[in-house]
């Protein structure tokens, strides 16, 4: 690796972890709880106003069913918190819901499962990062005015920090973490004072009129808003389902840490949910889908806020700092919430690739331990994400919840078998009565969890969820691909191995060493080749220049070489195609001899020389690995320059993955 990047990577990304070190990476509850859990905990910074949003298409009376969608959708966080810690207590390998549905369905269900979470991975960082923009864009205008960069911005930053392992990261998301946490939860409770106090504070939005787009809708059209507004509300839920992906990050005992991490985390979402879901009806806060047409009375020039924004200027009238502190710490978690997802999709992305669905790069750990090709896949597809829907949070979430509610469903269906198989052959009353509470646990957040998915796909599909429905075919079609290809050189190996005998060696070893002129590296490789007793040596050069190539046979007659000189003739000047078509005249001659084709190279230091060195025999490598019974040896002479890449105290690229000490490494 040159120099710079080496520096810039160790500035980055730290210096690289034994695998032995892996133990001192696991996190105790107390750090698992923002790393884990702050997706669901901070979706309240923009579920309830999504809510809100989807009401006001009816006008401002819609507003008073808000308590009740808020209800429901406590009801099934409930659920699906009961349900998962079964989950988290049985599975404890990292696969999650991937694993129950591939356990317990069979593969194909696992495939689904997996594709339908990988794509809510990506949403749920795209969707955090721009609410993360439009709070503290409420606060900054120039964050408003530059979102798209700032959510770019923001997910390179994570991604660096991830890269530097989960410790790490976990340690430093956990102070902003709970520091949201005790906002929000204090506003709550301040409102609710000034409230009981007689002093109820009152939104900037509070005065304004509110105007439906529709403010007719009655019947099926007024019921279908309501489901619309249930199913952007839902979004709080996303996010469970990573505890499950990251118990094997967890101290032991894993399960029962996992367990009580979820029980948390559901406790403190569920309460600032439906708090500010309350503090706005105190407050009378009001968002609009379009705020320039909906929102009359309000100012010449009003740029709507978001609704923590507003609350938190209307609970802490008089205190600007508090509110301050809250929307600045929401702005902050929401860009962590994101942390969910680059801890929950580089471990699924590792289990499909041992699985053999995706690429093996994805199973590897990188220099501190973590999974970094699956951070920057991740990484990658959100930065799209964003861009392409300009960071706008209303138009994300029409795409977002419906792969993570996909996996609900699958999930606690494959639960239920669970305890449905254990029950067949266990016998201990105490025991079964523990599976079959369990088992209505999971039966009860199925039926829950189902019913939302129904609601989701049926008022979201034309908005932008065929999007995620699409990409979801599209990674399970992938995967299908990628494990038929496997499967299939798997395959191939297992028949040639079968109907060709071990002991079988080739009749004779055919050498050639290509030429270019003589010089030291040319003089190593003939020494190195004549080294190995070949059965049959000689030296190839392709006349490209009839001047050059006479000197060179000059000088080989001078030097009296014992080793014979080919020289191959090129009349339109190419030098692959003719030693690739002198390879294979001599494989036809000799079908039973291997050819072995030793190619001297220079080694470099510096990445600019490797563009003025070896282009030819890159290429001459490229073609030569497609022809059987074709061994192609590099013998490398190392330039002056190579010095300072040698001589620099860098571990071997691997060597962290391979658990190699520092002598090792020299």
């Amino acid at each position: 690796m040159p120099k710079l990047a080496a520096v810039t990577k160790r500035v980055l990304v730290g210096r690289p972890f034994r695998t032995d070190r892996l133990s001192h990476t696991l996190l105790p509850k107390r750090i698992a709880l923002p790393v884990f859990a702050s997706d669901p905990m901070s979706s309240v910074a923009y579920a309830p106003e999504e809510i809100l949003v989807m009401l006001s298409i009816a006008g401002a009376s819609a507003y008073v069913y808000s308590p009740w969608i808020g209800l429901f959708v406590a009801l099934v966080m409930v659920a699906v918190v009961a349900s998962y810690r079964q989950n988290v207590r049985v599975y404890t390998s990292g696969g999650g819901d991937y694993e129950v549905a591939t356990t317990n369905h069979g593969p194909r269900w696992g495939k689904v499962v997996a594709s339908a979470l990988l794509v809510d991975y990506v949403l749920t960082v795209a969707v955090s990062i721009a609410s993360a923009a439009a709070n503290i864009g409420s606060a900054v205008p120039f964050v408003a005015s530059y979102k798209v960069e700032f959510a770019v911005g923001a997910i390179v930053i994570l991604t660096a920090m991830n890269l530097r392992g989960v410790r790490e990261s976990g340690t430093a998301f956990a102070i902003p973490s709970y520091a949201f946490v005790g906002g929000v939860l204090l506003m709550i409770v301040t409102g609710v004072i000034r409230v009981l106090a007689g002093d109820a504070p009152q939104a900037e939005s509070a005065g304004f009129e509110l105007v439906g787009e529709d403010e007719h809708l009655v019947g099926f059209g007024f019921a279908f808003l309501i489901l619309r507004a249930f199913s952007s509300g839902s979004a709080a839920l996303t996010g469970v389902e990573a505890i499950c992906n990251g118990v094997p990050a967890f101290r032991k005992p894993k399960g029962r840490n996992a367990a009580n991490t979820l029980l948390m985390m559901g406790v403190l979402a569920i309460t600032m949910f439906l708090g500010l879901l309350l503090l706005a009806m105190i407050t009378g806060a009001k968002v609009a889908e379009h705020p320039e047409t909906q929102l009359v009375d309000a100012p010449e020039g009003y740029e709507q806020k978001t609704l923590i924004a507003q609350l938190a200027n209307g609970v802490f009238s008089g205190f600007e700092p508090a509110a301050w502190y809250v929307i600045f710490f929401t702005g902050l978690i929401l860009i962590l919430a994101a942390n969910t997802a680059f801890n929950g999709f580089p471990v699924l992305g590792s289990i499909l690739a041992q699985e053999r669905y995706l690429p093996r790069q994805l199973h590897t750990r990188g220099d501190r331990l973590a999974f970094s090709n699956g951070i920057l896949f991740l990484s990658g597809f959100a930065i799209i994400l964003v861009v392409a829907f300009d960071a706008e949070v209303t138009r994300l979430i029409q795409l977002y919840i419906v792969g993570v509610f996909m996996s609900f469903v699958i999930s606690q269906s494959g639960m239920v078998r669970h305890w449905n198989r254990l029950l067949r052959t266990e016998t201990d009353p105490a025991a079964r009565a523990r599976m079959r509470r369990s088992q209505v646990i999971n039966a009860f957040g199925f039926s829950m969890t189902a019913v939302v998915l129904v609601v989701v796909l049926v008022t979201k599909f034309t908005q932008g969820a065929w999007i995620s429905l699409a990409a979801m075919a599209a990674i399970y079609a992938l995967m299908t691909a990628i494990r038929r290809h496997y499967d299939r050189v798997a395959a191939e190996l297992r028949e040639m191995e079968l109907n060709t005998p071990t002991s079988t060696l080739p009749s004779r070893n055919h050498v050639i060493v290509l030429v270019s002129k003589l010089h030291l590296p040319t003089r190593r490789a003939l020494a190195y080749a004549r080294a190995t007793r070949p059965d049959v040596i000689e030296a190839v050069t392709v006349n490209v220049d009839d001047a050059d190539t006479r000197a060179l046979v000059a000088s080989w007659e001078h030097e009296d070489f014992s080793v014979p000189l080919k020289v191959i003739e090129s009349p339109y000047r190419e030098i692959t195609k003719p030693v690739l078509d002198y390879v294979k005249r001599v494989r036809t001659d000799s079908p039973r001899d291997v050819v072995t084709v030793y190619i001297p190279e220079y080694v470099v230091g510096r990445w600019w020389e490797q563009l003025l060195h070896n282009q030819s025999a890159l290429r001459l490598k490229g073609r030569l690995l497609f022809q059987p019974g074709v061994m192609v040896t590099s013998v490398p002479w190392q330039l002056a320059s190579s010095e300072r890449v040698r001589d620099r105290d860098e571990a071997a690229p691997g060597a962290v993955r391979r658990g190699l000490s520092e002598e090792d490494k020299r």
